[in-house]
C-alpha cells in the first residue's frame, strides 16, 4: 500500500479525534481511476472494504459526492451500506429534478446530439440534471478541442457550464458540490470533515470548507486543496491511514 505523507497523516490522526466526521469523496478518478468508458468505471481494489469500515465506525458519516447521477453512481460502484448519496453536482440531493428542469435537460440534449455526433469518439450523456459531452476517446485533439469550445459558444448564457478532464457539463441547475457540501455538513452537525476529489468541480467542494477540514486533491493542476495525492491507488491509503486513526 502506498505511504501516505507525513503532513497529511498528522492531520489524519487530529480529524481522527474529533465527532462527528464527515468522509466524503468524488468517485470517477479518486474512489476509481478514470477510464474512457465511464460505465466501467470500477472502484479501486480495496476501496469498497475501506468504506465499510469508515461507515461502521460510531459518530462517522460517508458521503459519496458526484457529478454523476444518484442511481448510475450506485449501479457503477456497486458500493452498498449507510451511506449518504450526492448527485448531479449536488442538485439530487433530497430527490430528482422536477419535471420542468428535466424537460429543459432533454430540449438541451436533443440539441447537441447531431453536434456531437459530427466528431468520431465523442461521446453525449444524458444526467439527471445536466447534459455532458465527453471527448476522451476522441483521436483528433483539434477536433475535440474544437467541439467543446463550439458546445460552449451555443450554450444558453443561462446553464451552468462545469468544465472537466475531457468534458463539459452543461447543468440546467446552479447547484455544485461546495453548496451541497456545506447543507450536508450543517445537516449532520458535524465538527468535522474530509473531502476527496481530482476534477475542477471539486475546487468548489476545496473552497467551501472551513480551514479546520482536510482536503485532498489527487493528481495534478493547481488547487485550493490543502494536501495533495498522486492518483486513485494513493487514495486507498489515505482512508486505510483514517481508519486505522479511528480505530
Amino acid at each position: 500500500m502506498r505511504a501516505v505523507p507525513a503532513d497529511l497523516t498528522a492531520a489524519l490522526a487530529a480529524l481522527a479525534t474529533r465527532r462527528p466526521l464527515l468522509v466524503a469523496s468524488d468517485y470517477d478518478g479518486v474512489l476509481s481511476p478514470l477510464v474512457g468508458d465511464p460505465s466501467a468505471a470500477l472502484p479501486s481494489p480495496g476501496i469498497a472494504e475501506v468504506l465499510a469500515r469508515l461507515a461502521a465506525r460510531e459518530g462517522v458519516v460517508v458521503a459519496l459526492v458526484s457529478g454523476r447521477g444518484v442511481a448510475d453512481l450506485q449501479a457503477v460502484s456497486g458500493f452498498t451500506g449507510p451511506y449518504r448519496w450526492v448527485g448531479s453536482h449536488g442538485a439530487e440531493f433530497d430527490g430528482p429534478l422536477t419535471g420542468a428542469l428535466a424537460a429543459r435537460r432533454d430540449a438541451l440534449a436533443q440539441r447537441l446530439a447531431p453536434l456531437v455526433a459530427t466528431v468520431p469518439g465523442a461521446r453525449l450523456e444524458v444526467k439527471p440534471a445536466s447534459v455532458a459531452v465527453h471527448v476522451r476517446q476522441v483521436a483528433d485533439r483539434p477536433a475535440a478541442a474544437a467541439l467543446l469550445e463550439q458546445v460552449c459558444g451555443q450554450a444558453d448564457p443561462s446553464l451552468t457550464m462545469k468544465p472537466g478532464k475531457e468534458v463539459l457539463e452543461l447543468a440546467v441547475t446552479d447547484a455544485d458540490k461546495g453548496s451541497a457540501l456545506r447543507r450536508l455538513r450543517d445537516e449532520l452537525g458535524v465538527a468535522a470533515a474530509l473531502y476527496l476529489g481530482d476534477d475542477l468541480t471539486d475546487e468548489d467542494a476545496f473552497r467551501a470548507l472551513p480551514p479546520g477540514d482536510v482536503t485532498v486533491k489527487v493528481g495534478e493542476g493547481e488547487t485550493a486543496a490543502r494536501y495533495r495525492v498522486t492518483d486513485p491507488a494513493a487514495v486507498v491509503a489515505v482512508l486505510d491511514t483514517l481508519a486505522g486513526a479511528l480505530a
